[in-house]
């Protein structure tokens, strides 16, 4: 009777429960330490980051049941594909670590339980180092995004260019819209400065060209398919 039972819960599979709950144990423990990796100098948000956390395991449970019965990796494969069409859009950076944490969830389910290990190390002090030293960050704290405005008889267009051509090495006008009953016009750039110690020379010198009237410079935050 007893075994007729456990025969019923345990349906067909050979995999014993030390052989099913340890890939668990170390897809959760690898997603673990590739969260707390990915959370270093990167944005990230809460949601994201447990979800981070327990997605190999869950890669890894879901191959197990799979294994190597294709109509049920066709089924599986179709589901993954429509959290695509139920999230919202995510950037190249949180892409890229929900590939990471998805293959090291497939080498756990397929068995290989120390190369996976080895995956999310390597991946993790690849994450850490090109965090350390800034790789991809063409512009160092240099690029910046500012905001002018100013008087509706001032040419915009022509009167700053001087300015810019000291202190940057790049500027493009993203927005201009009229204030005040259209009395002022609010400009909106995106520049980059040639020294960062320059910021302060730089609202002084446009400050005696816009009328004394409200400068804003601040970070410019990278576009989504920008960062990775």
């Amino acid at each position: 009777m007893l075994k007729n039972i456990y025969n019923t819960l345990m349906g067909n599979t050979t995999v014993s429960f030390t052989g099913f709950l340890l890939p668990i144990a170390i897809a959760l423990l690898i997603g673990l330490l590739f969260a707390m990796a990915y959370m270093y100098r990167a944005r990230r948000s809460k949601s994201f980051i447990a979800t981070l956390a327990i997605l190999p395991a869950v890669v890894c449970v879901v191959i197990m049941a799979v294994n190597g019965n294709i109509g049920a990796g066709v089924a599986v494969a179709g589901a993954f594909s429509l959290v695509r069409f139920r999230s919202a859009p995510g950037t190249a950076r949180e892409i890229a670590a929900i590939f990471i944490a998805m293959t090291a969830g497939l080498l756990c389910g397929m068995g290989f339980l120390l190369y996976a290990g080895i995956f999310i190390l390597i991946m993790s002090i690849v994450l850490i180092l090109y965090g350390m030293i800034g790789f991809g960050e063409e512009d160092n704290g240099l690029r910046k995004s500012l905001r002018i405005t100013v008087p509706e008889n001032v040419d915009y267009t022509k009167e700053f260019n001087e300015v810019f051509d000291q202190y940057t090495t790049s500027r493009k006008l993203i927005s201009a819209k009229t204030s005040g009953m259209g009395s002022l016009f609010k400009l909106a750039y995106d520049i980059t400065l040639k020294d960062a110690s320059s910021e302060k020379a730089l609202i002084d010198e446009l400050r005696c060209r816009n009328g004394n009237l409200e400068i804003a410079v601040t970070i410019l935050m990278p576009r989504e398919n920008e960062e990775l």
